[in-house]
C-alpha cells in the first residue's frame, strides 16, 4: 500500500516526466527538435525540476537557433550544477552567438579556473576574440588549445575564420584543409573552403568545394545561393539560374533567389523577364535592396526618367550603408537629370567614408547641374588632386573654369587633358574645343578692356 494519495501522485508524475524525457531524446536524435523541446517543457512542468532537463532543452533550442532562450535554460541548469564544465562551455558559446562577448569571456575563464586542461575553453575563445576583432588573442587561444589537444578539428576551423576575416586566405585554406583532414564531416567545412578559394582566385577549386558541400547538404539554401552567385560572377548564367531555381523549389518566396534570378535575365538581355522577377523580389521582401535600382536602370535605358528617379528615391529610403552602392545611385540620378538627389547620395558617401575622386567628381557634376559653379569647381579640383590622370575630370575642371571666366585655368586643364588622353577621341576634339573657346574668350576680354580704355 502507498503511504498516501499524495505520494502516489508524486511518483506517478515523476514517471510521466521521465517518459517524456525519454521520448524527447528519441525525437532529438531524429532531428525533430521542436517536438523534443515540447516534451522536455512538459517534463519540466510535470515532474520535479532536474538540471539535466534544462540542459537538454537548451541544446534543442540551440538546434533551433533560439540562442537567447537557450541561454536562459543553460543558466537555469547551472543552478543545479554550477561547476558543470559542459554547461558552462555551451553557455559561453551562446553568449558569443548573441554578441555578449564580455560574458562569454568571463564564462570561459571560469572554466579555465575550474579545469585548466579543458581544451574547449580555449578553442571557443578563438571565435569570441575573432568576433571582437582581437585576432592576436584569437591566435594565443589557438596555441594554448594546441598544447592540450593538437588534433582538434574545431580549433583549426575557428582559427581559419580569424585568418579569413583578416584577408589571409591562403593560411585560412591551410587551416580548413587540416580541419577537413581531421574531421571530414565537420559542418560547412567545404563551404568555407569554397569561399576562401573563390576570393583568392582559385576558381576551379572553389567550384569543386561548392559541389562537395551541396552533395553533402543538398537542402542548404545558403550554400546553394552562394554557389549561384559564384557562377553568376563567372558568367555561367544558365548554371546560376538552375541554382536559384532550385532554391525557389524549396522556398517559393525566397526574395534573394528571386532577385538573382532577375539578374540572370538582366545579364542575358531579357528585360521583360528581368522586370517581372525584380517585381517578384520586391513582393517577397519590400525591404530588399537592389531590385528598384535595377528597375531604375532599365527605365533610364528606355528614357523613362521620371519613373526611374522615383524608383531610385524608393531605393534610397531603404537606408543603404554600402558607399559603393550610394555612389552608383548618385551617378544614375545624374544620368536622369536629378542633380539634387545625386548630390545627396554623394554627400552621404562623404559622411561615411574616405571618398575617392569619383565621389568628388560626381558631387561637382551635381552642383554644376544646379548652377553652383564655384562649389562645383572646388569639388572637381579636389578630384583632380586625388587622381590627376583621369581626362574626363580634367576636362570637367576646364569647362567649369571656362564658365567662371578663368580662361588661363581652362586652357591649362585642356592642355593637361590632351596630354593625359594622348590625343584619344573623344577627348582630343573636346580639349581642342575648350582650348580654342578659352583662348578666344581671353582675347575678346583683352580687346574689350583696350576699347574701354580708349573710350575713356
Amino acid at each position: 500500500m502507498f503511504d498516501s494519495l499524495e505520494s502516489f501522485d508524486s511518483d506517478h508524475e515523476w514517471d510521466q516526466a521521465e517518459n517524456m524525457v525519454a521520448e524527447a531524446f528519441e525525437l532529438y536524435e531524429q532531428g525533430q527538435l521542436k517536438e523534443a523541446l515540447e516534451r522536455l517543457n512538459l517534463a519540466i512542468n510535470t515532474g520535479p525540476e532536474h538540471g539535466e532537463w534544462y540542459f537538454n532543452a537548451a541544446l534543442a533550442l540551440d538546434g533551433l537557433e533560439e540562442y537567447d532562450k537557450a541561454i536562459e535554460f543553460y543558466e537555469r541548469a547551472l543552478d543545479f550544477n554550477p561547476d558543470d564544465l559542459e554547461i558552462l562551455n555551451c553557455l559561453g558559446v551562446d553568449y558569443t552567438r548573441t554578441a555578449q562577448y564580455d560574458l562569454a569571456l568571463e564564462t570561459f575563464e571560469q572554466i579555465e579556473q575550474l579545469d585548466p586542461g579543458f581544451e574547449p575553453a580555449y578553442c571557443n575563445r578563438i571565435i569570441t576574440y575573432t568576433e571582437m576583432e582581437q585576432h592576436e588573442k584569437a591566435e594565443q587561444m589557438f596555441y594554448l588549445a594546441q598544447q592540450i589537444h593538437p588534433d582538434c578539428a574545431l580549433c583549426f576551423y575557428n582559427i581559419g575564420n580569424s585568418l579569413f576575416s583578416r584577408g589571409q586566405y591562403e593560411r585560412a585554406i591551410w587551416c580548413w584543409d587540416k580541419c577537413a583532414e581531421l574531421d571530414g564531416g565537420h559542418p560547412q567545412i567545404h563551404y568555407r573552403l569554397a569561399q576562401a578559394c573563390w576570393v583568392s582566385g582559385q576558381g576551379e577549386r572553389a567550384k569543386k568545394e561548392f559541389l562537395i558541400e551541396i552533395r553533402k547538404n543538398p537542402a542548404d539554401l545558403e550554400v546553394i545561393l552562394e554557389f549561384g552567385l559564384f557562377l553568376l560572377e563567372n558568367g555561367e548564367l544558365d548554371a546560376a539560374k538552375e541554382k536559384f531555381s532550385r532554391i525557389l523549389e524549396f522556398e517559393e518566396n525566397h526574395a534573394q533567389a528571386r532577385f538573382y534570378q532577375a539578374e540572370v535575365y538582366f545579364l542575358q538581355g531579357n528585360m521583360q523577364q528581368a522586370i517581372d522577377w525584380y517585381h517578384r523580389a520586391v513582393q517577397a521582401d519590400p525591404q530588399l535592396s537592389g531590385p528598384r535600382y535595377r528597375l531604375a536602370q532599365i527605365c533610364r535605358q528606355g528614357g523613362e526618367f521620371t519613373k526611374g528617379v522615383e524608383l531610385l528615391r524608393q531605393e534610397l529610403q531603404l537606408s543603404i550603408d554600402d558607399t559603393d552602392i550610394l555612389s552608383a545611385m548618385g551617378w544614375l540620378f545624374l544620368e536622369m537629370g536629378a542633380d539634387s538627389d545625386a548630390g545627396s547620395c554623394f554627400l552621404q558617401v562623404l559622411e561615411r567614408a574616405e571618398a575617392n575622386e569619383s565621389v568628388f567628381y560626381g558631387l561637382g557634376m551635381s552642383l554644376a547641374m544646379g548652377g553652383e559653379y564655384e562649389s562645383a569647381l572646388r569639388c572637381v579640383r579636389h578630384a583632380v588632386r586625388l587622381n590627376p590622370k583621369r581626362p574626363e575630370i580634367l576636362l570637367c575642371a576646364g569647362w567649369l573654369s571656362f564658365k567662371l571666366e578663368k580662361w588661363s585655368h581652362a586652357i591649362w586643364y585642356a592642355v593637361k587633358c590632351q596630354v593625359i588622353s594622348r590625343g584619344r577621341q573623344p577627348y582630343r576634339s573636346r580639349c581642342l574645343e575648350l582650348k580654342r573657346s578659352a583662348v578666344w574668350a581671353a582675347i575678346r576680354r583683352k580687346i574689350s578692356k583696350n576699347i574701354s580704355r580708349k573710350t575713356i
